[in-house]
């Protein structure tokens, strides 16, 4: 069984993705992640990716699909992997659906992380990283304990995303609603669909992602 999580841009998907790797043993991937390692990875489809990136142009389906077909190829059936930025748009649902399916997996559950648009403003905002670990921390609602230092990694380091202001995320944002979130009505027409709050604290989401997980 494998899992998508979906929601918009500064929803918790990839804090909510790191605490199932490490409470659960899952395999988090992150489309990002996975174009910078074939970026360096010297494979045929690593330059293929490295010359579509250095044209600027945009990377294709096919090869986002590619990557993933590579990846899941690494491990056994029994590991459950957690889509983490993919599918974006129909298209790419019904290709990753079209994957799994020849490969033998299957998709257990897609989880929609919901959340109130001007409190997610709100939230991502006065939201920094720190450069050590990726750990995420926030002005108000969660300043590490000692100023300036992560509690994860000790590393005085941190950054802010340059689009993490009010103007770009509800750029970010309308992206989402016009490509995205159509996936919401695809997945629960497939009965595959679960909802969680996603403007509750984090252990509480993190909860009801396991209860639905459990169910699943």
């Amino acid at each position: 069984m494998n899992i998508i999580l979906l929601g918009p841009p500064g929803a918790g998907k990839g804090t909510q993705a790191r605490k199932l790797v490490d409470e659960h043993g899952m395999v988090q991937l992150s489309t990002g992640d996975m174009l910078r390692d074939a970026r360096n990875s010297g494979t045929k489809m690593g330059r293929v990716v490295a010359d579509v990136m250095d044209r600027g142009a945009l990377v294709t389906d096919e090869i986002v699909i590619g990557l993933i077909a590579e990846r899941l190829e690494r491990e056994p059936e029994s590991v459950v992997f957690i889509f983490d930025g993919f599918p974006r748009t129909l298209a790419q649902a019904d290709a990753l659906g079209d994957l799994l399916d020849r490969m033998g997996r299957t998709l257990g559950v897609v989880i929609e992380i919901a959340v109130d648009d001007e409190a997610l403003v709100a939230r991502i905002s006065g939201r920094f990283t720190c450069e050590g670990c990726g750990e995420v921390y926030h002005d108000t609602i969660k300043p590490p304990v000692k100023d300036g230092i992560c509690e994860e990694c000790g590393s005085t380091e941190f950054s802010r995303r340059a689009d993490d202001n009010e103007e770009s995320l509800r750029v970010r944002l309308l992206a989402y609603y016009k490509q995205t979130s159509p996936l919401i009505g695809y997945y629960h027409a497939k009965h595959l669909l679960k909802s969680v709050d996603g403007m509750a604290d984090m252990d509480t989401v993190s909860a009801e992602i396991s209860r639905i997980l459990a169910e699943a």
